[in-house]
């Protein structure tokens, strides 16, 4: 299933933002982006995902930005020193000359920036509020793929609702297949045997019996329905029931390829074609069903 969050902090200078985007999957599939130093949260945050989903293509991006990198600056002595020698050697020969600060202290080196050491402690604290503002994404992440559920509830309610009339049709047509099949092989033999002896009832019915056991639909519809029990109670059970309904929509499929295969009557055929076609509806709604 489907979603999107976004949540960012702060804390002293430092500013951070997580994007967390969730797409359809088979599997679990995790991506993640962080900031760099901060390798050490990739562990905990794909933890938090496992813990949380089963299915769905995750795409996790955190984006920090430091406000002040510089907290203070050193002199260079040695340096100034060496410069202060040459100006007064200057001074010497050249009279009028002057040197003013300024100009000192662009002379590259002067003066360098120090960053300020962290401790771990204090950066221990900053990941910990970090890994709060994920949870706030997942959570955001969670209440968007249960809303779609949801939808996708009433959707595949609707699907299953269809199977089972096509089902309920599929053995009213079933229920007039042996007659039909004696009456159509009754016509072919006369049509074969062209005047030539007829066959007697008896074999005649024990023919007929043999085409009418092949063509038996009863136990492909029973199970049929068996199946529709079952989708119900997953999709109203909740939970991640993704894998369970998308196996149940691969054995709604092998029913229905043994119900076309075995029916004997354009009209079974017709509905074991429709079987399909909504079977299939299903199976693709499953694929975004976590």
């Amino acid at each position: 299933m489907t979603g999107f969050a976004r949540v960012g902090g702060q804390m002293d200078d430092v500013t951070w933002q997580w994007e967390v985007k969730s797409v359809n999957a088979r599997g679990l599939d995790i991506r993640i982006r962080l900031a760099p130093g901060l390798e050490a949260l990739e562990v905990p945050v794909r933890a938090a995902v496992g813990e949380r989903f089963s299915r769905g293509s995750f795409n996790i991006n955190l984006n920090v930005v430091r406000q002040t990198a510089v907290n203070r600056f050193t002199l260079n002595h040695d340096l100034l020193d060496q410069l202060l020698t040459v100006v007064k050697e200057v001074e010497g020969r050249v009279k009028g000359a002057a040197v003013q600060i300024d100009g000192l202290l662009r002379v590259r080196g002067i003066l360098e920036a120090v960053e300020e050491v962290e401790s771990d402690e204090h950066k221990a604290k900053r990941e910990a509020a970090m890994s709060a503002s994920f949870t706030e994404a997942l959570t955001a992440i969670a209440a968007a793929r249960k809303a779609e559920g949801e939808r996708l509830a009433t959707v595949l309610q609707g699907h299953v609702a269809q199977i089972a009339t096509l089902a309920k049709q599929a053995a009213g047509i079933a229920a007039s297949q042996p007659a039909a099949i004696r009456d159509r092989f009754q016509a072919q033999m006369t049509e074969l045997l062209a005047g030539a002896a007829n066959l007697s009832d008896e074999r005649l019915a024990q023919e007929a019996a043999m085409l009418a056991g092949k063509a038996d639909v009863r136990e492909e519809i029973d199970r049929l329905n068996a199946h529709v029990a079952q989708a119900r109670d997953l999709i109203g059970g909740g939970g991640a029931v993704g894998r369970r309904l998308d196996f149940l929509s691969q054995e709604f499929n092998r029913e229905a390829n043994t119900l076309c295969s075995k029916a004997a009557d354009i009209e079974l055929t017709r509905v074991g074609l429709d079987l399909k076609a909504v079977i299939e509806q299903f199976r693709e709604q499953v694929q975004n069903v976590e």
